[in-house]
């Protein structure tokens, strides 16, 4: 029988599905000739266990693309749609 840090640790997991951004690959997409069009980052997780598309408005890309230089790394939480980034430091 499982004591009770096991039953602890079973439901933090299964509440939260987390995976490390271990690769990125951002791409732009034509709409229509001479609209706007449309930003895509790939997020291959855990060297490529699991891929999650996000499609950021453009006026986020950029932010979203410092983030990932200044940071010591990125998970995604797949189940509530976060990407969170470590290691930033506060100025």
């Amino acid at each position: 029988m499982p004591d009770q840090r096991d039953q602890q640790e079973d439901q933090l997991k299964s509440r939260y599905n987390v995976r490390q951004v271990t690769n990125i690959q951002a791409s732009w997409t034509e709409r229509e000739r001479g609209e706007e069009g449309r930003f895509t980052l790939q997020l291959v997780l855990d060297n490529g266990v699991e891929e999650y598309i996000l499609a950021p408005e453009a006026e986020d890309i950029d932010v979203i693309l410092k983030l990932f230089t200044r940071s010591g790394g990125a998970t995604f939480d797949m189940e509530r749609k976060v990407l969170m980034f470590s290691n930033l430091t506060v100025r």
